[in-house]
């Protein structure tokens, strides 16, 4: 079934994962009222570029030679964005004792710091990042977000993979 999908229509349903995604997490913000963590940030941000990459891929159309190039950029993405949320979970299962401090907003650091410090600092994580707000089928919010980074690098494996282009 997955062969009679045009790259092109791969990619677009792949974009449109990211779409779907994305409404989750503006979900648990806007309806659950979860404030997401700068981690949380960052995974958007990853999700988001998965999706942009995949969307220009469906808008482009490539042939084998620009299918492999959009794919392994989509990968990457997808690998940076599993590190993410693999640095979250690493921090939500800390003991309390090992758990950083709390930091200042996100506003405050981009107003202060140079932007590579605040890039370092975000990615590290603070206590905010440590908490577990909410679950489903005992999976945390970036424990989903990890699963769903792994669905999105196999998908742009398997365009890289693929054999046929078809139109």
């Amino acid at each position: 079934m997955l062969n009679a999908l045009s790259t092109r229509q791969v990619f677009l349903l792949t974009a449109l994962l990211t779409a779907v995604g994305m409404g989750f997490a503006f979900w648990l913000e806007y309806y659950l009222g979860l404030a997401p963590c700068p981690l949380c940030m960052t995974q958007r941000a990853f999700v988001i570029l998965v999706g942009v990459i995949c969307l220009l891929a469906a808008i482009h159309n490539p042939q084998t030679l620009g299918r492999k190039l959009y794919a392994g950029a989509g990968l990457l993405a997808a690998i940076g964005g599993g590190a993410v949320a693999g640095r979250h979970i690493y921090l939500q299962n800390l003991p309390e004792d090992l758990v950083p401090a709390c930091g200042p907003p996100l506003e405050y650091l981009l107003d202060t710091l140079p932007f590579l410090e605040v890039v370092n600092t975000v990615l590290m994580g603070d206590g905010n990042c440590a908490d577990v707000v909410w679950t489903f089928m005992g999976l945390s919010i970036p424990e989903q977000t990890l699963l769903f980074f792994i669905a999105l690098g196999l998908i742009c494996v398997w365009q890289v993979m693929r054999f046929e282009n078809k139109p």
